[in-house]
């Protein structure tokens, strides 16, 4: 591993900070040539992709920095928090049926993805599906299916179940990372065409539309100037929400591993989960308090905020050079990602379900708690509670599913 160039935290962080600034100086900017450029680039996608070209060029690493870490365990349940708080849970329910089935289309597009992109490599090359033992590729391919049905916690229940090797795990992860990074940019710049990509799925968006015109009137109906007090309340609020949500996961966690090491194939013995769970909950049933007023002094605001920090540091683990290293392996995700989004393409135009269910189905699957809410926030804000609902089904399922895919790519196997 290159050693990067920058180590310090602190340093690093600022160059985020820094990426964070240019894009929104730029993405408000008068200048014709950033608005022709932001019609059709996100800005949600800048910030993902750019550290991510600092990462492949070992100016700094994501792998050495601890800032993700602290972004998924601290501002990530926070953001949750304070995007959770002021949410209507009546009107997310009107959705409809089209989000849990399009979450479950994805969730079968990983199952079905792994053995028939194995199947159709064997035919034309298959030492590269090959491996004995601990290091066979099936077996690395089911940690695979693991982080991208549920999470890491699935991800690590398959290397224990399938007895998956070092050497192939580590292949895994940089495939795991990369493919599933490439899709989320498609995802994100989607977002930002989404009104015409509707319009090819015959999609009716109105119940969608409808969620954010509530929570933004809620938004404007309660919105004042804010004072250092209320900044506080708000920050105090959600970082004290995360305190106790980690103290429960702490709590949770290890005594479901002592007492029902079984139930590990739910992911309850993650701390993770309980995490995003325990905070999630915390504030939905806060929602139907007076707290859901702090939305009116920049709580989704404050949250966004987090969110894109959280986005900067996920980009920083991204080595897009990484794909040449073993490039046959990276074919196979690639291919296993294409059928999952292809089935998600196919259902959508059958049942006209919007892109944002789409787009959201498929990275609570792919992309877990840490990221489906990144993709519905592109949306809109207030849309990132739908992102973490259907991501916390993924780790309920994800250890079921994952299994069933890495027995189907066994038998596959030559």
């Amino acid at each position: 591993m290159v050693e990067p160039i920058i180590k310090n935290d602190a340093i690093v962080f600022g160059i985020l900070m820094g990426v964070l600034t240019f894009v929104f100086l730029t993405l408000n900017s008068t200048h014709p040539f950033w608005k022709r450029f932001y019609r059709y680039v996100p800005a949600i996608l800048l910030c993902y992709f750019i550290p991510s070209i600092f990462n492949s060029l070992g100016i700094i690493s994501g792998d050495e920095s601890n800032l993700y870490f602290v972004a998924s365990r601290y501002l990530l349940p926070t953001s949750l928090v304070l995007l959770t708080i002021s949410v209507d849970l009546h009107a997310i329910k009107r959705l409809g049926s089209k989000a849990v089935i399009m979450f479950l289309t994805g969730t079968i597009g990983v199952i079905i993805g792994g053995p028939v992109s194995i199947f159709l490599v064997s035919m034309i090359s298959p030492e590269t599906v090959g491996g004995q033992g601990p290091e066979a590729v099936w077996r690395g391919f089911s940690t695979v299916a693991g982080s991208w049905i549920g999470g890491g916690a699935n991800q690590a229940a398959m290397k224990e179940i399938f007895n998956v090797g070092d050497t192939i795990f580590s292949s895994m992860i940089a495939i795991d990372v990369i493919v599933a990074n490439i899709w989320m940019a498609f995802l994100l710049y989607g977002a930002g065409m989404d009104d015409r990509i509707n319009e090819w799925f015959d999609a009716d968006s109105s119940s969608i539309n409808e969620l954010k015109e509530k929570m933004d009137a809620y938004k404007q109906q309660v919105m004042r100037i804010p004072e250092m007090g209320d900044t506080i309340k708000v920050l105090g609020l959600g970082f004290g929400i995360t305190g106790i949500a980690h103290l429960g996961a702490d709590i949770i966690a290890p005594t479901i591993q002592n007492k029902a090491p079984e139930l590990a194939r739910f992911s309850l013995t993650s701390g993770f989960f309980w995490l995003i769970v325990l905070s999630t909950t915390i504030a939905v049933f806060l929602s139907f308090t007076k707290a859901r007023d702090i939305e009116g002094v920049g709580a989704s605001r404050i949250g966004s905020v987090f969110i894109y920090i959280l986005v900067a540091t996920i980009g920083m683990k991204m080595n897009v050079l990484a794909i040449f290293d073993n490039p046959a392996l990276f074919v196979i995700g690639l291919i296993w990602m294409f059928i999952h989004a292809i089935l998600l393409i196919v259902v959508a135009k059958i049942i006209n379900a919007p892109f944002f269910f789409l787009a959201v189905g498929s990275q609570a699957n792919v992309g877990g708690a840490a990221s489906a809410p990144v993709v519905a926030s592109a949306f809109h804000p207030s849309l990132a509670p739908v992102g973490v609902l259907l991501a916390v089904m993924g780790y309920a399922i994800g250890t079921y599913g994952a299994w069933l895919c890495g027995i189907l790519m066994q038998g596959i196997s030559p």
